[in-house]
């Protein structure tokens, strides 16, 4: 049999293939709560992140914190810090990367420019909200928010409280 490229040979119908990821694929693999109970998330958006191939396996296997992470501009890029992935287990000595170092996040200037202008103004900041993988591609969904007074987290708190009873109060019906 005569094989693409002039080779000959018998052609494996049984290879496996790989499959195009779908339209909708999409996995969270972290969620920074105490972002939503620290903020007011105003606006959010998605940028992509740069990484190396130990990173992205350890993200893959879910060993990511963003819990004390927040973004920061410098020299005209922006950056994530405080974002923790654990080194991945199965690399060698050598290609082990740092857990915490400052990693750069991808946006378009006209997205850069914006941040930059909303941070400037009093009492915001960005926020990591969520790590996931769409389409094969890490990517990290940032907030920009305003922070909580201590009242605003009590009133959340007592909100939360009073859903709950609420809801407990039409479950036990007799």
């Amino acid at each position: 049999m005569l094989l693409p490229g002039g080779r000959r040979g018998t052609l494996n119908v049984m290879s496996k293939t790989k499959q195009a990821p779908r339209a909708g694929d999409e996995k969270v693999i972290a969620v920074n709560r105490k972002a939503y109970h620290d903020y007011h998330i105003e606006e959010e958006l998605e940028a992509g992140i740069q990484l190396t191939g130990s990173e992205i396996k350890s993200i893959r296997a879910g060993r990511v914190n963003l819990r004390d992470a927040y973004a920061r501009i410098e020299n005209g890029e922006l950056w994530l810090i405080g974002a923790h992935i654990s080194p991945y287990q199965q690399a060698s000595g050598r290609a082990q990367h740092d857990p915490t170092r400052p990693r750069k996040l991808l946006v378009h200037k006209k997205q850069l420019d914006y941040l930059r202008s909303k941070t400037e103004a009093k009492g915001y900041t960005i926020v990591p909200l969520r790590l996931a993988i769409r389409h094969g591609l890490a990517k990290v969904d940032l907030g920009i928010a305003r922070g909580k007074k201590l009242y605003d987290k009590r009133a959340a708190i007592a909100e939360r409280d009073a859903q709950r009873e609420i809801e407990r109060a039409l479950r036990v019906r007799p």
